[in-house]
């Protein structure tokens, strides 16, 4: 796609509201599902970061995703949460009890508007569907003056028809206008132009703020959400880490820092705190377990480095010959070796508040502990190794057992057998039990401890830095009934980390058994149709 420079507007650029899903598009990732203390705290992140809306989730899902909601309307301090609704008054009303406590809030309600859609999922006539329109929009306004309606599958949909809902919606007082590409099909000059012809044509489309909302199922999400904004959309919806179901969602770093470097040919502003990026990334590919990939743009760990000898030669004559970011203007920090064995407590915190933790007492004194065992077993301490070693605190600090000491004895003479000490309630318990390879044999130990039906659906392993003596940064992925978590561990032993990395996500099973005790309700199946069958 060309993209033809505009005129700056006058006196200042237009600002693009940036639209967070991460916590309802994202969350809808096979395997991605959050816990709800993991969901407050990626909130309260986004929040900090800049983002105006947060799409905290879909409240009547389930009730873990309505007090999730709820909590999240309490807490955000300049973000306007958002919870999602079905074109169903219950839905509409459910979404309103939940964000009832935010001092604002925005219902964001949808209906499919496309012909394959309204043919075979709503079976649907297309004036049917647009009754539907106004008298959703029309009762979340009558909880709200900030709604927002989508038309699902809109860059699929006939135009004409496109244009008569827009303009419903907005007659009924929908303030903001969301057209997504919600498979994933559409190109950047088709997108943009949608949106240009729909302003054009839609006689109250002055009333209203139009938003993009892209899937990347043919990798243009980022592309077409730029587009739009050139067709005269100014709201981007967008996830942390491009997360979302399928091939994901636009990706929120990479849309800011695209309107951040090519202010020349995108002339617009947002409100995103840039180097929190990164920390954010880390965040949610720790609490979803979802790694991010390394030569991921913006946020990727190989995004600002450089390896060709003819890059590094550039790079040390002027570091623009191969970078057009800076690397701390996304969080990333160029200095790497700054801990060791002789590190004393207030420079680690020191350390840790630079790379953007804060711990309380107990959890940095157990990771500077952690840290200096490292630094005796490790020749070099990598900042990366520290973000590993918190990042396991941080996901274990709930956990109502530990691993204390393992012993595994494996190799190809003999059955291979794993010696398990777990603190469970503040009692050591220690068993052994043999199986089919060293982590069969430590994940069979560590059940010998703890009795669970939990049934494994993903062990992966990563290098959190080079060399042999790296360290190993495992995620573990439980199933319980209708109950997915997701583990992670880390340390320069495989073993230990695996064992560490189940035993967290044992513990992520156990919180959301005793909170759904505490609720007296279940989650929805995975198999319901609000669970798989309802997108944007």
């Amino acid at each position: 796609m060309t993209i033809v420079p505009i005129s700056v507007p006058t006196p200042a650029r237009d600002r693009i509201v940036i639209f967070d899903t991460t916590l309802r598009d994202g969350e809808q990732s096979a395997g991605a599902s959050m816990t709800f203390d993991e969901k407050i705290q990626v909130a309260e992140l986004l929040d900090a970061m800049g983002v105006d809306v947060i799409e905290a989730g879909f409240p009547i899902a389930s009730e873990g995703d309505f007090e999730a909601v709820s909590e999240i309307a309490r807490r955000v301090k300049t973000a306007i949460p958002a919870g999602l609704a079905r074109a169903a008054f219950k839905d509409i009303d459910r979404a309103a009890d939940a964000l009832r406590h935010a001092r604002a809030f925005r219902i964001h309600t949808f209906i499919s508007t496309s012909p394959v859609h309204m043919k075979y999922k709503l079976q649907m006539e297309a004036d049917a569907v647009l009754e539907k329109v106004i008298a959703s929009v029309t009762r979340a306004r009558s909880h709200t003056d900030d709604v927002e309606w989508s038309a699902e599958d809109a860059t699929r949909t006939e135009p004409d028809f496109l244009a008569r809902c827009v303009e419903a919606a907005i007659r009924a007082g929908a303030t903001t206008i969301n057209l997504p590409d919600t498979v994933g099909y559409t190109t950047p000059d088709e997108y943009s132009a949608m949106f240009r012809s729909i302003i054009e044509r839609v006689p109250n489309a002055d009333k209203a703020v139009f938003s993009t909302h892209c899937h990347n199922d043919l990798g243009m999400a980022v592309a077409n959400s730029l587009a739009g904004v050139i067709g005269g959309a100014r709201q981007i919806e967008c996830t942390v880490n491009g997360l979302g179901e399928r091939a994901g969602n636009a990706a929120l770093e990479e849309i800011v820092m695209a309107i951040r470097t090519r202010s020349d040919v995108l002339p617009f502003t947002t409100g995103i705190r840039t180097p929190m990026l990164t920390q954010a990334s880390k965040l949610v590919s720790t609490v979803t377990g979802f790694p991010v990939q390394y030569n991921k743009a913006i946020v990727g760990k190989n995004a600002f480095a450089h390896e060709s000898g003819i890059h590094q030669d550039g790079m040390l004559k002027h570091v623009e010959t191969y970078e057009i970011m800076r690397p701390e203007d996304v969080g990333v920090r160029e200095t790497n070796l700054v801990m060791g064995k002789h590190s004393g407590r207030h420079a680690f915190r020191e350390k840790l508040k630079d790379l953007g933790y804060d711990l309380g007492e107990n959890a940095l004194e157990e990771a500077f502990n952690r840290m200096k065992a490292l630094a005796d077993r490790k020749k070099v301490v990598y900042d990366e190794d520290i973000e590993a070693l918190v990042e396991d605190e941080i996901t274990s600090a709930a956990k109502g057992v530990k691993v204390i000491a393992l012993t595994v004895i494996a190799g190809t003479g003999g059955p291979q057998k794993a010696i398990i000490t777990m603190d469970v309630g503040g009692q050591h318990i220690t068993k052994e039990a043999n199986g089919t390879g060293p982590i069969d044999a430590t994940f069979n130990a560590i059940k010998a401890v703890v009795p669970h039906e939990a049934k494994l659906q993903l062990y992966q392993v990563h290098a959190v830095t080079e060399g042999t003596d790296a360290q190993a940064e495992v995620s573990v992925r439980l199933q319980e009934g209708g109950q997915v978590a997701t583990g992670r561990g880390a340390d320069v032993d495989t073993l230990v980390s695996s064992a560490r990395a189940y035993v967290a996500a044992l513990n992520k099973l156990s919180i959301r058994r005793q909170k759904l005790v505490e609720v007296g309700a279940t989650e929805a199946p995975a198999s319901s149709p609000i669970a798989v069958g309802e997108r944007i």
